[in-house]
């Protein structure tokens, strides 16, 4: 079993940085890929990042790919996405996952891939 938290979401205008954590309770945290996805007012959840176990393989989602960053620390047991340049666009309810990885590489951007999900964090970029 694995629990999820998120936090520093908030609001802030066009062009700031925002940084979000995910802290995962247990001690298998690192035999998971992690993920972040978001979900704007009136639309489906969509994958933003992804991260390896080891953190050697990330992904993103063409739409923030340049602005934000995603990492891990898993002597931490916390995953992050760091959020550059933010748009408008950008604000939905962000959340973190975390998909059991049968080897190091492993990563997927599919939703229904994900066993454990946190509660989410919003995030709002005003114009």
């Amino acid at each position: 079993q694995v629990q999820l938290v998120e936090s520093g979401g908030g609001l802030v205008q066009a062009g700031d940085s925002l940084r979000l954590a995910c802290a995962a309770s247990g001690r298998s945290f690192s035999m998971y890929a992690m993920g972040w996805f978001r979900q704007a007012p009136g639309k489906e959840r969509e994958f933003v990042s992804v991260i390896s176990r080891s953190g050697g393989n990330t992904v993103y989602a063409d739409s923030v790919q340049g602005r934000f960053t995603i990492s891990r620390d898993n002597a931490k047991n916390t995953v992050y996405l760091q959020m550059n340049s933010l748009k408008p666009e950008d604000t939905a309810i962000y959340y973190c996952a975390a998909d059991w990885a049968p080897v190091t590489s492993y990563y997927s951007s599919a939703l229904n891939e994900y066993e454990y999900w946190g509660q989410g964090t919003q995030v709002t970029v005003s114009s």
